[in-house]
């Protein structure tokens, strides 16, 4: 299964970013997405960033993946 991880940017460099997730830093490419900017939350695959969400859409699929893995349903 391929998941897309919802992640905050922390900081730009042309097409790259680096991303934030549980004090994980990943980077990924921001070329797909519009405008993006610090402190905008994106959705990550395979190292591009594919959406832009809203704080509370962010929270809420983080809270929906950690649920998962919590109850052994999901490992990452």
């Amino acid at each position: 299964m391929c998941l897309a991880v919802p992640m905050l940017v922390v900081s730009l460099d042309g097409d790259m970013a680096v991303c934030e997730l549980d004090n994980v830093r990943r980077e990924a490419s921001v070329a797909m997405i519009e405008n993006p900017q610090v402190g905008d939350f994106v959705l990550i695959h395979a190292g591009f960033a594919i959406e832009k969400l809203d704080q509370e859409e962010a929270e809420e699929n983080l809270v929906y993946f950690r649920d998962m893995i919590a109850r052994g349903e999901l490992v990452l």
